[in-house]
């Protein structure tokens, strides 16, 4: 059987194409056109950004203008509502010392998000595609399983905190469950928008990232931080006087800053752009351009996501139960049974941020941030109900109809939110958020080890492959933040003082860890330690040419003549 992705070929002839040099290994080879590319059953893609020519040989604003889209739509998986949860906590449970990790988890965020753009770009298809051609069908199989559980953790919090925001703003006249359901009913409505033209629909997503901007903007410039403790806090990597209650909010930091479903958004993003991939000028463009947007996206989510650390920061760090009590019946702010007549620190989520926020600095500033939050859990929800059509039709190779794979995806991660929202109240989820970060963290390694794996092999990556500086500094990055993601799981699993759920976290983990190291073997490998290859497939040629080792996994039928 003949098989095409999005115009992209399998090949094993060994061309050199103005400039993009093919190997016989090579699993992935330009297309033909940008025309070639067109897909009737794509989503997103379904009319391609045209970029301008320019005389211009360096800097051209008009082209950074074109390639402006994808970049501040993976952003919004920086400002879901278990960001800005974790950063509220963050600067109630330890005021300004934590920014500092905030800014470098950011950076992280970052240079990752620039590996899954580059593997978009220049292979024109994105990470779930590539692993369903690279991989084994069992393995294939669990990290679709794997990646698809992180989907559904994330977009529990993001519909969850939509429909926070709808009690909020209706004073508690909507329902946890009646939030969720407007929430699903509206999501379906904006994700059709790009039926309007796709640029439109990224203009949506920036209407939306603008009234987080100015909603959160607001709080800040009402709350009045100081300034010289906020710098302190970002550019000083210390954290004086702080204890494990403040360790384990610089882990919950970089668990909800860094999430695996947005490295396979994004490689699928790029894909928007007329990108010539037979000719290297053209790619080596696209990754500048996607460079610069990406940097500048994630600047403006750093800056949101630092007015809501700041605001708690300054007005709840170290507050007792009984202070926000006392100043709640004061300004008659409803709930003021959420806070109990005691002296222990306060501690918040997004809902009891709200209504403190109406009880120190008015009822205005927790409607705007009851309208932040929402607009948060709209965007959000969005892109994760993308990110569940790249995944799910990149792993499993659907051809289905849009709006059966829209109603599929969307289902698959709606029915435990309905639920969770029938049985719990909206006063008491804190527990289901830990639950979901630590869902997410255990799922960090199924995005981050692939998109290394995938980005270091030259049969896939030609010329634009990780060179060896980039090679060693994503190892010891990817490494540093799933050792940071197992902390804050293990920290979670004993506290639940369970000897039942000792064991049966124990079991698990010693599939889970069988199943990373066997990731990590693959990645190993293709960042060229070939001697780790004790299966005797060096035999087929290994020791000359690492990347076959992945490829030689293909599926037979992925192979197509030219």
């Amino acid at each position: 059987m003949k098989a095409e992705h999005d115009g992209d070929l399998l090949e094993e002839d060994s061309p050199q194409e103005n400039g993009v040099h093919t190997n016989q290994y090579s699993s992935i080879s330009p297309p033909a056109s940008p025309v070639a590319e067109d897909n009737p059953f794509s989503t997103y893609f379904e009319e391609k950004v045209h970029i301008p020519e320019t005389d211009s040989q360096a800097f051209s604003f008009r082209k950074l203008w074109a390639f402006t889209g994808p970049g501040f739509l993976m952003s919004i998986a920086y400002l879901d509502p278990g960001n800005i949860e974790s950063d509220l906590q963050s600067g109630a449970k330890a005021g300004f010392k934590l920014l500092w990790v905030l800014l470098v988890s950011t950076i992280i965020g970052l240079l990752l998000q620039r590996l899954a753009a580059r593997l978009g770009v220049v292979t024109g298809m994105h990470l779930a595609e590539i692993c369903n051609r690279q991989y084994p069908t069992v393995p294939r199989i669990i990290l679709w399983l794997m990646v698809e559980l992180a989907i559904i953790g994330s977009d529990m919090q993001e519909v969850i905190g939509c429909a926070i925001a709808l009690n909020l703003l209706s004073v508690g006249r909507i329902p946890l469950w009646a939030g969720v359901l407007i929430t699903i009913t509206d999501t379906f409505v904006f994700l059709f928008l790009d039926k309007y033209g796709l640029r439109k629909l990224e203009a949506f997503f920036g209407f939306l990232i603008t009234v987080m901007a100015l909603s959160f903007g607001y709080e800040y410039v009402l709350v009045k931080p100081d300034q010289g403790e906020l710098l302190k806090g970002m550019f000083v990597p210390y954290c004086a006087g702080c204890g494990p209650v403040q360790l384990e909010q610089a882990v919950g930091v970089v668990g909800a800053v860094i999430m695996p479903h947005n490295i396979y958004l994004h490689s699928a993003l790029v894909k928007s752009r007329e990108v010539d991939r037979k000719n290297k000028k053209e790619i080596k463009e696209a990754n500048k351009y996607f460079f610069i947007e990406s940097s500048i996206a994630l600047f403006i989510s750093f800056l949101i996501n630092v007015f809501v650390v700041a605001v708690f920061a300054q007005a709840f760090y170290n507050k007792s139960n009984m202070e926000v009590n006392a100043e709640c019946n004061v300004t008659g702010i409803p709930h003021t049974d959420l806070f109990p007549l005691n002296n222990d620190t306060l501690e918040v989520d997004i809902y009891k941020g709200g209504v403190v926020l109406g009880c120190f600095f008015g009822p205005a500033a927790l409607y705007i941030w009851a309208i932040g939050i929402l607009a948060a859990g709209q965007s959000s929800t969005m892109t994760g109900t993308y990110s569940g059509q790249f995944v799910m039709e990149g792993f499993l190779n659907l051809r289905w109809s849009r709006f059966a794979r829209v109603l599929l995806t969307r289902s698959i991660a709606i029915t435990p939110t309905l639920l969770v929202a029938i049985f719990q109240d909206v006063q008491h989820l804190t527990g289901m958020n830990d639950f979901l970060n630590v869902l997410q963290s255990m799922q960090l390694p199924f995005a981050l080890i692939p998109i290394l794996t995938f980005t270091s092999l030259t049969s896939i990556m030609n010329d634009f492959a990780n060179g060896l500086v980039w090679k060693i500094s994503g190892g010891i990055v990817i490494l540093v933040v799933c050792a940071i993601n197992m902390y804050f799981v293990v920290v979670y699993v004993t506290s639940l003082n369970s000897v039942l759920l000792y064991v049966f976290a124990a079991l698990l983990s010693i599939a889970y860890l069988c199943f990373v190291g066997y990731l990590a073997w693959h990645c190993l490998i293709a960042l060229g330690v070939s001697c780790l290859d004790f299966g005797g497939r060096m035999q087929i040629g290994l020791s000359r040419h690492t990347d076959i080792y992945l490829l030689d996994d293909m599926d037979a039928d992925t192979l197509v003549e030219r």
